[in-house]
């Protein structure tokens, strides 16, 4: 196999054989690693996640997760996050009155969803902006997801940016849903890209999402 290396950080919190499988089947050549050396070294890294916030955080910590991730970044280098995977990479998660910091990547805080029913689990239909990469061609599909927290503000306007800033500088470019509220689905920011949704689990839309993010790498 030809396809970009790409290594699937095994740091106990997340469906690391599911998004090995399904990476594999858009052409990647995967590993199941938190070996900072083999994560240094990949094209691409992905952080998946489930369960917690904090659970998740001491998980990245425990495995020196949050300084290969910043290295990666820091070079240019492509980093996907999955469900919680996607959280972590904001200032802070608020669960049950509980504040844990992320990896402020991005600003803003992960709380609730403002739903009657929770957890948001099934399908639901994302709004993804023209100038998308990671999700091109899939405006409007259903995607699956699993979580009862999400982050409900655009990363962009915490930075504070306007029009011309946000067309001069790159701002993160979000991608949304709904469910009780509007809730960022998708960002895009350079190297740094995640999904609140489980493309492994979201069928032919989910395999493009993965097939669009390798042609990125």
């Amino acid at each position: 196999m030809t396809g970009p290396k790409v290594v699937v950080l095994d740091h106990g919190y997340g469906n690391v054989l599911s998004v090995a499988h399904a990476l594999e089947r858009a052409g990647a050549r995967v590993s199941l690693s938190a070996d900072a050396a083999e994560v240094a070294q990949a094209d691409g890294l992905v952080v998946p996640g489930v369960g917690a916030f904090a659970a998740v955080m001491r998980s990245l910590q425990a495995s020196r997760a949050p300084q290969m991730i910043e290295r990666r970044l820091a070079g240019g280098r492509p980093v996907l996050g999955i469900c919680v995977g996607l959280q972590v990479m904001f200032t802070s998660g608020d669960e049950n009155g509980e504040v844990t910091a992320g990896l402020d990547q991005w600003p803003g805080m992960v709380t609730a969803l403002p739903a009657a029913r929770l957890p948001h689990m099934g399908w639901s239909k994302v709004h993804v902006p023209a100038q998308s990469q990671l999700l091109a061609g899939l405006d409007g599909q259903r995607f699956y997801f699993v979580h009862s927290y999400a982050c409900l503000s655009d990363p962009a306007e915490a930075l504070g940016m306007d029009e011309e800033s946000r067309r001069l500088l790159r701002p993160p470019l979000v991608s949304w849903a709904h469910y009780g509220a509007d809730f960022v689905a998708a960002v895009e920011n350079r190297a740094l890209c995640a999904t609140q949704f489980h493309p492994e689990k979201s069928g032919p839309a989910g395999a493009r999402v993965f097939s669009n993010w390798l042609e990125m790498l």
